[in-house]
């Protein structure tokens, strides 16, 4: 059954990507600041793995998936080749037709270099356009993708390094006019420049002990705009992710891996401005800027906006502006951790828990999920639910992913280790 709605609920989804001033809304007595961006659906954990570890994975073992938290892992991996496909439905708590799908695939050349692709396509489901007065003119299905290259090198044997350029398209109104302006596709180039590290570390009474640091800054590109008139061009979301984790071997059979992260969005936060006391609107200045009461001007470069978005929060607190900035500032890091349990390698079992402020988005929630793997064959499930008290689009989130991941490409090597048994 397609899902119909309105230019309105679009509109609606979008207005991260068309914002044009902050409107403050009251939540608990304090304020509303939360950072928007242009194609927010590069933030979504795409696979089933990192779904059930809280989002977790720039720190954790390198997989087939690592493309989408820290792309240097890839070479950390141990076999040769893989190929995987993810998929979930998206906001099931309030549309049925919006999904997400994921390919990944690398190789690893040589010991010291691998290379991935990856396809990241988001569908907004089936949309009915209407005209002013509400009269249905054209059905479309709008959607986002974005590509990527990466090539990971060793630096020493515990340090590697990743280049990640993407290309970003972003189709959501079907050349329909917004404001009076004709909308258009929006374009974007972008790079992700990440770190990974892995020490095996010695420990008693362990069969193994392995320390695992990642960073990552991702989707550092041109603003985007969906229209060539004089609508404003916002920021991707770049992004700093910091990770630590610590894998323990208690015999050749039993692991769990645990692993912290914190990250960051460089992305201006919007200012508070001036409003005439009367009528609530803001006050425009004789260059028909808008006075800011609190904070920087969000109108900058994408390599000002990153550093900018350190010390640019206008400080809201209970009765407007007078909290600090540091407070708000802190407020804007998310943090979450993740835990797998292996046995054998075959059979794992993952926990996560994701936070973010309140003040800040509101995203808060637990997820669970396990993995099965036989032969290069694995398939893995994650479930969301949220923990704040409150009905949540995220609550009940599904993923599943499926993978295939190759020791070798010579026909005879695969045979001769059993992992096929036809090939």
């Amino acid at each position: 059954m397609k899902k119909k709605t309105s230019l309105l609920v679009l509109i609606v989804l979008l207005v991260s990507s068309q914002i044009q001033a902050q409107s403050i809304s009251q939540l608990s007595g304090k304020e509303l600041n939360t950072i928007t961006t242009a194609v927010p659906f590069l933030q979504i954990a795409p696979d089933s793995r990192g779904g059930a570890m809280g989002d977790v994975g720039c720190a954790t073992s390198a997989d087939i998936n690592s493309q989408a938290y820290n792309p240097a892992k890839y070479v950390f991996n141990k076999n040769t080749f893989g190929i995987s496909v993810s998929y979930s439905p998206w906001l099931r708590n309030l549309v049925s037709d919006i999904n997400l799908l994921y390919l990944s695939t690398y190789w690893r050349m040589t010991e010291m270099d691998a290379i991935a692709f990856s396809l990241r396509y988001f569908s907004l489901g089936d949309i009915q356009f209407t005209d002013d007065m509400g009269n249905p003119t054209m059905e479309e299905n709008p959607n986002e993708f974005a590509l990527d290259f990466t090539y990971s090198r060793k630096l020493i044997d515990e340090l590697s390094i990743a280049l990640t350029p993407r290309f970003i398209y972003s189709n959501l109104t079907a050349g329909q006019y917004v404001g009076g302006q004709e909308t258009r596709a929006g374009l974007a180039g972008a790079a992700d420049l990440s770190l990974f590290y892995e020490q095996e570390l010695k420990a008693k009474k362990l069969e193994s002990s392995i320390l695992r640091a990642g960073f990552c800054i991702s989707n550092m590109g041109n603003k985007m705009s969906y229209s060539s008139g004089t609508l404003r061009r916002d920021f991707l979301p770049t992004n700093l992710k910091i990770g630590l984790g610590y894998e323990m071997g208690f015999d050749e059979y039993n692991k769990l891996a645990i692993t912290g992260e914190v990250n960051k969005l460089l992305v201006p936060t919007n200012p508070v401005y001036q409003t005439d006391s009367i009528t609530g609107r803001i006050i425009y200045d004789q260059y028909n800027n808008p006075v800011i009461l609190s904070g920087r001007d969000p109108d900058v470069s994408v390599p000002q906006g990153m550093i900018q978005s350190f010390y640019d929060a206008p400080g809201i607190g209970h009765n407007g502006v007078n909290a600090s900035v540091f407070a708000e500032e802190m407020a804007e890091i998310i943090w979450a951790l993740g835990a797998e349990y292996s046995y054998r390698d075959l059979f794992f079992v993952r926990l996560g828990y994701f936070h973010e402020s309140k003040y800040k988005g509101n995203r808060q929630f637990l997820s669970m999920g396990v993995g099965l793997k036989y032969n290069v064959f694995n398939i893995d499930v994650s479930y969301l639910f949220t923990t704040n008290g409150q009905t949540h689009p995220l609550a009940n989130t599904l993923r599943f992913t499926l993978s295939f991941d190759f020791s070798s490409f010579n026909k005879e090597d695969i045979k001769k280790q059993g992992r096929l048994n036809k090939y």
